[in-house]
């Protein structure tokens, strides 16, 4: 569906339309130190799910949370004393921190993708930090582009690849960075996940203490890598179009019947995605029995949906 998006300035109407806009689930561009960023509500799964539908991400990829300050951080997220000393050292700036995700947070699981972690920042520069007081909460964004295209670093930027698909782009003028945050998982020992705008060697320096190695494929730390992954604890059976004895169906469509839950009444996608994750858990709690899904149309978000759940299909070790 094509809108129209506003250009919006950084001043007071500005900054309170692009937080009631976020408010009501839209997704709005904004400037951080980094690269723009393209923000929603990541309580809301809808919102969240629109990120993914504007950028044409193939997969559910975890996305960073942006919030105001290091007391939403901890609302969030559980710091230990290494998370501690980088947020101490480095907050506000490029730096995003991928933390154990507490109990009771709100955040959506299509911003975790499912893992029990979350990827936080506090990031630098006055517009950024002006829209997230404003709204008062959580903020998810990845880079404001489309999925395999340059990362923007101003309004422009935005509105060459997203104009047309999201609410708005809030015009701080050009990013100071110019490339993304650093990525440092703090787990057992800190590890650099993703090389950024912030060096290694400066957070060695914070840490008194080299940086452990990137995690390898088997990490759960590392989203999207294993085959089996997203699973619930019964079994399913994609592409289902009739249930077998004792399986119970996760439906999609106006033309499905007798389905337990269905992802979206009306066949949309992007209520589908919203409804993936929070979907299969509720239908693993009620029953052990197999779950069957009915056939999802591979393309947009439906590839994404599709690849989630063929990773949950997969035979299990």
């Amino acid at each position: 569906m094509t809108t129209v998006t506003e250009r919006l300035e950084p001043d007071s109407a500005g900054l309170d339309r692009a937080a009631a806009l976020l408010a009501r689930g839209d997704c709005v561009a904004f400037p951080t130190e980094t690269v723009y960023g393209l923000g929603a509500d990541a309580r809301q799964s809808r919102a969240v799910a629109a990120i993914f539908a504007a950028k044409g991400r193939p997969q559910f990829n975890p996305l960073i949370v942006h919030v105001a300050d290091l007391a939403a951080a901890e609302a969030i997220a559980i710091f230990d004393a290494d998370a501690h000393a980088l947020a101490d050292a480095f907050w506000p700036g490029p730096l995003t921190l991928v933390l154990p995700l507490r109990d009771g947070s709100g955040i959506t699981e299509l911003v975790t993708a499912g893992l029990r972690t979350v990827g936080i920042r506090v990031p630098a520069g006055e517009v950024a930090q002006s829209l997230l007081r404003s709204f008062g909460g959580p903020v998810a964004a990845p880079s404001a582009n489309p999925s395999g295209k340059v990362s923007p670093t101003t309004a422009d930027h935005v509105l060459e690849g997203l104009e047309g698909r999201i609410a708005a782009v809030l015009d701080g003028g050009p990013a100071d960075v110019g490339i993304e945050s650093t990525i440092i998982g703090c787990f057992d020992h800190p590890r650099l996940l993703r090389p950024g705008g912030l060096p290694a060697e400066a957070i060695e320096t914070a840490l008194g203490r080299p940086l452990a190695h990137a995690p390898t494929s088997d990490s759960p730390n590392a989203p999207g890598q294993l085959p089996s992954h997203y699973a619930p604890d019964a079994p399913i059976r994609l592409n289902a179009t009739e249930t077998r004895p004792g399986e119970r169906l996760l439906g999609f469509g106006p033309d499905v019947r007798d389905a337990a839950l269905n992802l979206s009444h009306s066949g949309d996608l992007v209520e589908a995605a919203a409804n993936l994750f929070a979907y299969l858990r509720k239908m693993d709690a009620e029953g052990s029995g197999p779950i069957a899904v009915s056939p999802i149309p591979d393309h947009g978000l439906g590839r994404a949906i599709n690849d989630r759940l063929t990773r949950a299909a997969a035979p299990r070790g």
